[in-house]
């Protein structure tokens, strides 16, 4: 069994903690500082420490004798337990969106020895190895498109959303800047602009411009592809009153305060959809040429437990490149993209499956 720690047992470290389990091949540590969240995961039968991991030392006394660390934690922890990792010798995993936090994990990835994955989830995630498997097929590219959307099935509010995931998380890339390849160069765009509108399945969406579900594919796609952006996807309405909020209210330099709105005013749901669409287009035979891909996946209930769409395939993100990195199927060294993953074998993997 392969020794792993688990930092963060929020949602979807919950989730991760079951998949892991479930398998008999990881022996699991779940670490957190707030007890109550470790009780269903120590309820599944996983060893459970609470403990204090806002220290550099600490940190590297939990992490200590395990050969892999999983971060489930706020981005802003982020630099700090990936240097720990790479001091006690282990490989890294996290989820984070966060640009600056990864940037910082491939740095401290230059000379490690160990493998350091950052990103791993569903957006950055699974879309980057998806839209990147995409491309190959084209001998020249022109437009990379990636959409995705973790929505509630059954929108009641003004928002027309419920949330589904990290607070942190979703201010995030609300707030901060984006990146995209506009005509060929690298550029930083403003996150809640360039909406757009589409209809898939019968049901109209908005999508518009958010940070970090790009991951590394601007680096990875530089000098290949015309134009590369990436959108959140909503229903119709909801970007105008989060635009009201975080830029006429400017709550988005208040984001404490904007937090606290939205956990008191806007519910949480386990009935949710995640929406991933991906369009590329470029030269395949000599003609202009366009694929498309389109999936949706919802809640499901695993071993008698219901799990939202976004806890199943951000877990099964993570999971999957750690089977990979065990299996060989990625460098076991130094900084690793989500795009360093084979499509075809994460899909073929049991954490991959949920998105087959």
């Amino acid at each position: 069994m392969t020794k792993t720690i688990l930092l963060g047992a929020g949602k979807i470290g919950e989730t991760i903690s079951h998949l892991l389990h479930a398998t008999g091949d990881y022996a699991l540590t779940v670490t957190d500082q707030d007890a109550a969240r470790l009780a269903p995961i120590a309820a599944l039968g996983v060893r459970s420490v609470q403990a204090d991991f806002t220290s550099q030392d600490k940190l590297r006394e939990l992490i200590r004798g395990h050969e892999i660390v999983l971060s489930a934690c706020p981005f802003h922890l982020t630099p700090m337990i990936a240097q720990a990792a790479v001091a006690n010798g282990a490989h890294y995993f996290d989820l984070t969106e966060d640009v600056e936090s990864t940037r910082r994990v491939k740095a401290l990835a230059a000379g490690a020895k160990t493998a350091l994955v950052p990103q791993c989830g569903l957006a950055p995630g699974f879309i980057s190895i998806l839209a990147y498997a995409m491309t190959r097929k084209f001998e020249a590219l022109r437009d990379v498109h990636m959409r995705v959307g973790a929505l509630p099935v059954y929108p009641t509010n003004a928002l027309k959303y419920n949330l589904t995931w990290s607070t942190d998380g979703l201010i995030n890339e609300y707030c901060n800047p984006c990146e995209a390849i506009i005509d060929g160069n690298k550029h930083e765009t403003l996150a809640l602009e360039e909406i757009e509108a589409f209809s898939l399945d019968g049901i109209a969406y908005e999508a518009f411009n958010t940070s970090g579900g790009l991951g590394t594919l601007c680096d990875t796609l530089a000098g290949r592809v015309e134009n590369l952006n990436y959108k959140t996807v909503r229903y119709p309405g909801h970007r105008d009153l989060v635009k009201m909020l975080i830029r006429d209210l400017r709550l988005g330099q208040r984001r404490e305060v904007l937090k606290d709105v939205l956990e008191a005013s806007v519910p949480m749901t386990h009935q949710d959809v995640v929406l991933v669409f991906v369009t590329v287009s470029g030269m395949r035979e000599g003609r202009l040429t366009q694929e498309s891909f389109a999936k949706k996946i919802y809640s499901a209930t695993i071993d008698g437990r219901l799990y939202s769409a976004i806890q199943i395939t951000t877990a099964a993100g993570i999971c999957a490149m750690v089977d990979l990195l065990r299996e060989g199927a990625l460098p076991r060294s130094g900084f690793v993209r989500q795009e360093d993953a084979e499509l075809d074998r994460f899909l073929a993997n049991r954490f991959g499956r949920y998105y087959a």
